[in-house]
């Protein structure tokens, strides 16, 4: 089919359905709907396009009802059968439900009320995760559930069908109201374990407030632990650090928070905790494993180091912390050394919000590309057999990271964005890694697209080795599988082998010096948009056009003459 995705954003979820349906063969195209004036250019856009199904798997615009009567519009709603209104995962996380869905609906007139074309439900944890977490991992996987549904449904001929002769799988729900942020609140007397919970419902945004230390501030990324760190500490108070945690007292228990952002009459940028609040004397605590940036565990001749970064972004000391993480388990009598990510996030590279707020950004992007860099170089020269495992979506120096690894694994629906449009040329050993697996034709027009690569396309083209299992748990039982196999005699030659063909050709330093004199220009020269490009991802501005990369083939050309 010809489909359209009309969309707010070309957020991690329309990537993922993109990939998704480019996979199976249909021929994809993509429109932001924020880029159009009027309903009445989208509807000539459409109109031009002609697709045979329209759907809206991200989308906070209204759809002109000129479009949505004359093509089959379907929007992919994150919540179950009944449930309608803008903060449907704030609400299932804030009130504590044990399940929750996601329906795709006909597009009418009132949103979120059209006939069902699919749904599907699932279980959710018992200890919250953030939204984003949940967002680009249960929900994406049952919003493809129901894409899927719904191309059966539309190449069978089949009508939807209107909600209220539907089972409501998750009983309780109807049109919930827009939660802002003076909803999440948080009263620090209560207990840590409710602050989580609402931290975590409202992460990302609209971000959970708090009276700390007499200012204002967002908190994001808590851990809640039942014992309190200090007996005799008021609530509020801040008690202990670990790099970039912090520990809060609360009513019952700790708040471990591992992001802020200051709160003035305008969301501050979000920043490791203890970069925010003060924290001048406060002792070192340990923190929580939950929050840990690296964990390391040893089973037999295969050592595992587990990496952890909210949303995905490291910054410079949390790239040499993790470098020395890296060589540290290197020196270990072990065979193979697995790096993976947890569930919910692997990497997506330097990090953005750390170098906006700089007080020199160009010099701190220089600082944080030397020391990515530096933990590729780690990898990559590792005299131990490395593994890479993307564990969830991966991006930017994240992706180029686990390429420098002697083998590259990855969960089932995970998507890899090697580079996004961000003014910059990239480093990470990028231009030995992508050549070495994909040849120099196939890897320039891979950085050129600057476009999602789904694992499996990844693995059809040789980008990575093998796809495991979509399940958390049988994807790491899967990898242990493979990471044992790679210790036998037999493994470990073929995986071997295989490195050797991928070798560089030159000093590792060749490479790093070609494309740090590239990054050079780009950081202090500014010479492709940087610092315009990265104000805009930090503050999701609103998209002024649709990227031609994006649009249909035979749109794009159209547009072009």
């Amino acid at each position: 089919m010809r489909i359209l995705l009309l969309v707010s954003a070309f957020n991690g979820l329309t990537q993922r359905v993109w990939g998704h349906l480019a996979d199976r063969g249909h021929d994809v195209g993509v429109e932001l709907a924020p880029a159009f004036g009027s309903p009445e250019e989208l509807t000539a856009r459409v109109e031009a396009i002609g697709p045979d199904l329209i759907l809206a798997p991200f989308l906070k615009h209204r759809v002109p009802e000129d479009v949505w009567r004359r093509w089959t519009t379907v929007v992919v709603h994150p919540g179950p059968v009944g449930d309608r209104g803008p903060s449907s995962l704030d609400h299932a996380i804030l009130d504590g439900r044990d399940r929750w869905g996601v329906t795709a609906l006909s597009t009418v007139e009132e949103m979120d009320a059209g006939p069902v074309w699919a749904t599907s439900t699932f279980a959710l944890p018992t200890v919250p995760v953030a939204k984003s977490a949940l967002y680009n991992g249960l929900v994406a996987d049952a919003a493809l559930a129901c894409v899927d549904e719904v191309l059966r449904k539309v190449a069978a001929g089949e009508d939807p069908t209107p909600a209220d002769r539907l089972e409501r799988e998750v009983p309780g729900t109807g049109e919930l109201p827009l939660l802002r942020r003076a909803a999440f609140e948080l009263d620090l007397s209560r207990p840590a374990a409710e602050l989580a919970r609402t931290i975590a419902a409202a992460d990302g945004a609209p971000g959970a407030p708090a009276t700390l230390q007499g200012a204002r501030y967002c908190l994001f990324d808590a851990v809640a632990v039942p014992e309190p760190v200090d007996p005799l500490a008021a609530p509020g108070m801040v008690v202990g650090r670990d790099e970039d945690a912090v520990a809060i007292a609360t009513g019952d228990g700790t708040l471990w928070v591992g992001y802020a952002a200051t709160l003035a009459e305008k969301r501050g940028t979000k920043l490791p905790a203890s970069w925010v609040l003060d924290v001048a004397g406060v002792p070192f605590r340990p923190a929580p494993a939950a929050l840990a940036e690296s964990v390391y565990e040893r089973d037999g001749d295969v050592g595992y180091l587990t990496i952890r970064s909210y949303s995905g972004a490291m910054h410079t000391q949390q790239c040499r912390r993790l470098t020395t993480a890296v060589e540290k388990a290197l020196t270990e009598d072990t065979r193979v050394l697995v790096v993976r990510g947890t569930e919910h996030a692997f990497s997506n590279g330097i990090h953005l919000g750390a170098i906006e707020a700089a007080a020199d950004p160009a010099a701190e992007a220089w600082a944080n590309i030397q020391a990515i860099d530096d933990l590729c170089e780690a990898i990559a020269a590792a005299d131990q057999l490395t593994v890479a495992a993307f564990t969830a979506n991966a991006g930017a120096g994240g992706v180029m990271a686990g390429l420098c690894a002697d083998v590259v694994v990855a969960r089932d629906g995970v998507v890899l964005n090697p580079y996004y449009d961000m003014g910059i040329f990239g480093s990470e050993l990028h231009t030995w890694t992508v050549a070495s697996r994909l040849g120099e034709v196939d890897a320039d027009r891979l950085l050129s697209a600057k476009l999602p690569v789904s694992v499996a396309e990844a693995a059809r083209t040789g980008l990575v080795d093998a796809v495991g299992p979509r399940d958390p748990e049988r994807f790491a039982g899967w990898l242990a599988d493979r990471a044992a196999a790679l210790t036998t005699p037999e493994g470990r030659a073929e995986a071997a082998a295989t490195a050797q063909v991928r070798a560089p050709r030159r000093p590792l330093s060749y490479y790093r010096t070609i494309e740090l004199a590239e990054m050079a220009r780009d950081l202090f020269d500014d010479r492709r948009g940087f610092a315009a490009k990265r104000r805009d991802f930090l503050r999701k501005a609103a998209p002024q056009e649709t990227p031609e990369r994006l649009r249909f083939a035979d749109v794009r050309e159209t547009v072009a003459r």
